[in-house]
């Protein structure tokens, strides 16, 4: 009967074995993150419009919020 232990099974595996899980785990991380941006992309709008919707209220009647570069809308008071 062979007791290794895990240590001494990662250290046997060949090169290849290390690079194709390296693989699976990249390949698993890049769906994770793919999913977790297509989740945050449906709900960008109604959080946006929930955010602003202070600010909104209190502007003239037929205006509207002006960003001229993307950061501004995170920097308002």
């Amino acid at each position: 009967m062979d007791q290794n232990t895990p240590a001494e099974d990662f250290e046997k595996q060949a090169l290849t074995e290390h690079l194709r899980e390296l693989r699976s785990c990249l390949i698993v991380s890049f769906v994770a993150v793919f999913v977790g941006f297509c989740l945050a992309y449906t709900v960008i709008r109604p959080l946006g419009t929930w955010f602003f919707k202070p600010l909104t209220d209190v502007l003239p009647q037929g205006s509207t919020l002006i960003f001229t570069s993307y950061q501004e809308g995170f920097f308002f008071i």
